[in-house]
C-alpha cells in the first residue's frame, strides 16, 4: 500500500502573474475538468466569488452553465476576496489555503467563509484533476469484502498488513498498550520538570488562558530535548514499527529539530489554542508537496469525551472536502477515540479530526509524525504523474513549509 498523494515538488513549480493564473492555467482546467467538477458544483452551487488581485485587476469566478469558469473584471454585489499577487500564487500552487489566510490573520473577505471553501474545492479540483467529494462516495471494507469495523482497536500483535489496510481506509489507527503506565509516568514527570524553563513568547510554546484567569502552559515544542524519557522513543521498535506500516519510508525527526511536542490539556480555555477544532494537518497548505504524514498521539494519560479525546472523520483522508471546520454537504462517519495510558493513536496528516475540550479532567499527549522521505523530482511515480510540464519549468522560491497543527 501507499499513502504518498505528493503530485508536486518545490522548485518544479513556476511562478505565475496573475493573469495567466487565472485566464491560461485555472480557466482552462474549468474547462478540462467540468465532468469531474459536475456533481461538486451541483451539491455546492457557490455564488460568483470576485477575487480583488492589489495593484493588477479583478476576476470573478462564478457557475455558468453548471460549469465553473473564470472571467475578467468584478461583478456587482458579489463576495470579494482580497488578495495580493503572491498570495495568488500561493494559492494556486498549493502553498496556501484560505484557512491558513484565515487562521494567520492575512484573510480579507468580504461574504461568507463558506463560500470561499466551496470555491476553493472547485479551484483544487479543477488544478489537480481530483473530484471534490459528494455524498455517498467514500465506503469502507475490510480485507475480507465486509463492511469495516470503525470503531475497531489494535494492538502491535495484530498482523502489520491488517493495520496497514484499516489505516489506509479509514485515515487512523487506534493502538492499545504500545506503554505501559510506569513509562507514561516518568514522561509525565519529565512534563512538569520542564515546564518551568518555557514562557509566553519564547517561540517554543503556546500558552492560554482559564476561566480562572491563570495563563497556562498547554504546548511545549522541542520537548525530547528535555525528556531523555521521550527522547528514547526514536529508537524504540515498537514506535519505529508505526513507520514502516505503509512501506512508503516513512521516518521520525525528518521535519527537523522540533521532533516531538508535549501538550497539557486544561479545563476551561477561555482565550487561546489549546483544542484544535476539525481541521486537517495540511489544512494551512502544502498538502501535494508533503502528504501523508503519519501523525502519532501518545497518551501520556487516558482521554475520554469528559478528558479530551481525539475524534476523527473516517475516510476524510482520501476525500476533497473543506480542509478545515464541518463541511455541511460531507456525510462521513465521525468516530471518538477514547485512549488509556500508554495507548498510541495515529491518523494520516489528510485525516479530519479534533480534540474535544476537558470538562471534568485535565489531559497530557504527545504528538510527533514520521514523514515521507524527499521526492526524487526524475523519478517516474504515480505520485508524480501529473508533474508532467513543470518538470522543465524555472525554479521558484517557495515558503518554507508550515508547521503542522495537532490537537
Amino acid at each position: 500500500m501507499t499513502v504518498d498523494v505528493r503530485t508536486r515538488v518545490d522548485g518544479l513549480v513556476p511562478a505565475l502573474d496573475p493573469a495567466t493564473a487565472l485566464e491560461e492555467l485555472l480557466a482552462p482546467a474549468f474547462a478540462e475538468h467540468a465532468d469531474l467538477l459536475a456533481a461538486a458544483t451541483a451539491v455546492l452551487c457557490p455564488p460568483p466569488l470576485n477575487l480583488e488581485v492589489a495593484t493588477v485587476g479583478s476576476w470573478t469566478l462564478a457557475v455558468n452553465e453548471g460549469t465553473p469558469a473564470v472571467r475578467r473584471g468584478a461583478t456587482d454585489g458579489a463576495a470579494t476576496l482580497h488578495l495580493d499577487a503572491s498570495q495568488l500564487q500561493d494559492l494556486v500552487s498549493d502553498q496556501a489555503t484560505p484557512m491558513g489566510w484565515f487562521a494567520g490573520g492575512r484573510l480579507s473577505l468580504d461574504g461568507k467563509l463558506s463560500d470561499l471553501l466551496d470555491w476553493w474545492l472547485l479551484l483544487r479540483g479543477a488544478l489537480d484533476g481530483r473530484r471534490p467529494t459528494s455524498p455517498g462516495e467514500i465506503d469502507f471494507t475490510d480485507r475480507d469484502g465486509s463492511p469495516l469495523d470503525l470503531g475497531r482497536t489494535f494492538s502491535l500483535d495484530d498482523p502489520p498488513a491488517t493495520l496497514a489496510h484499516f489505516l489506509e481506509a479509514a485515515g487512523f489507527l487506534h493502538l492499545t498498550g504500545v506503554f505501559s503506565e510506569e513509562e507514561m509516568a516518568a514522561v509525565s514527570a519529565d512534563m512538569d520538570a520542564a515546564a518551568p524553563s518555557y514562557s509566553p513568547g519564547d517561540g517554543r510554546s503556546w500558552w492560554a488562558t482559564t476561566a480562572d484567569g491563570v495563563e497556562r502552559l498547554v504546548r511545549m515544542e522541542y520537548f525530547d530535548q528535555h525528556s531523555p524519557n521521550t527522547a528514547a522513543l526514536g529508537d524504540d521498535p515498537r514506535f519505529a514499527s508505526i513507520a514502516s506500516l505503509t512501506g512508503d519510508g516513512h521516518r521520525w525527526g525528518a521535519a527537523g529539530s522540533d521532533r516531538i511536542e508535549a501538550l497539557f490539556k486544561p479545563i476551561g480555555v477561555t482565550k487561546g489554542i489549546s483544542d484544535v477544532p476539525w481541521h486537517k494537518d495540511c489544512s494551512l497548505g502544502r498538502h501535494s508537496y508533503d502528504c501523508c504524514s503519519l501523525t502519532t498521539g501518545i497518551s501520556v494519560t487516558g482521554a475520554d469525551q469528559v478528558s479530551g479525546q481525539l475524534q476523527v472523520v473516517a475516510g476524510s483522508h482520501r476525500a476533497l472536502v473543506w480542509p478545515a471546520l464541518v463541511q455541511p454537504t460531507m456525510d462521513l462517519p465521525v468516530v471518538a477515540l477514547p485512549t488509556r495510558t500508554g495507548d498510541v493513536t495515529v491518523h494520516l496528516s489528510c485525516t479530519l479530526h479534533m480534540a474535544q475540550p476537558p470538562v471534568e479532567r485535565e489531559r497530557r499527549v504527545l504528538y510527533t509524525s514520521f514523514r515521507l522521505p524527499p521526492v526524487d523530482p526524475d523519478a517516474s511515480s504515480a505520485a508524480l504523474r501529473r508533474l508532467g510540464e513543470l518538470r522543465e519549468a524555472a525554479p521558484v522560491s517557495v515558503s518554507q513549509p508550515p508547521s503542522p497543527v495537532t490537537s
